[in-house]
């Protein structure tokens, strides 16, 4: 069984990118997450980063779909 909620870190391998951008992702909005314990230590539930990545996929394919690649003309 997957646990529910992620460590930053783990949010960060599963994205493949750096610990320093999911922290910047959450401390934005942009992906939410929530401090727990008496340090404050960020947690994102599994189901917030799936649908974080679902909005992603429907973002980048509207911006496809609005920047087409221009054919360049041969010379």
């Amino acid at each position: 069984m997957e646990p529910r909620f992620l460590l930053l870190s783990d949010v960060a391998t599963e994205l493949n990118v750096s610990d320093s951008q999911v922290y910047h992702m959450v401390r934005s909005g942009e992906l939410p997450a929530i401090k727990i314990g008496g340090r404050g230590q960020w947690r994102v539930e599994r189901a917030r980063l799936e649908e974080y990545i679902q909005r992603k996929y429907a973002e980048t394919a509207e911006w496809v779909r609005t920047n087409p690649l221009a054919e360049r003309d041969s010379e």
